[in-house]
């Protein structure tokens, strides 16, 4: 049987650094949320940008291109590829098999019948 020694050891451990980090949080002094510098209140903007001025285009950011083909690519590729897949359910197997077996009682019938 395993020494209950180093689990001791390691709830020891635990629970200080718990402790340590709950004495930490909630404190008076100042969070790096409220420093200043960071706005109070949202200026009413999306994304608090303002807009461009009258008669001028906003211009796209590095990233807005790459991400915007990316993503729809990756609609096209899913909806294409999601349609096209093969259906594998348990219920199309028995409906096929069901009626492989009423088209073979069939025939059998038709066979005796023309005997």
């Amino acid at each position: 049987m395993p020494s209950a020694k180093p689990f001791s050891a390691a709830a020891g451990m635990l629970r200080s650094r718990l402790t340590s980090t709950l004495r930490h949080r909630g404190g008076d002094g100042p969070s790096r949320w409220s420093t200043p510098g960071h706005q109070v209140r949202p200026n009413g903007y999306f994304l608090n940008r303002t807009p461009p001025p009258p008669g001028q285009s906003r211009k796209w950011e590095d990233w807005e291109l790459p991400c915007y083909v990316t993503s729809f690519l990756t609609i096209v590729i899913l909806g294409v590829g999601l349609n096209a897949k093969p259906d594998l359910t348990l219920e199309t197997w028995a409906h096929q098999k069901a009626l492989e077996r009423i088209e073979a009682n069939k025939q059998i019938v038709a066979a005796s019948d023309s005997e």
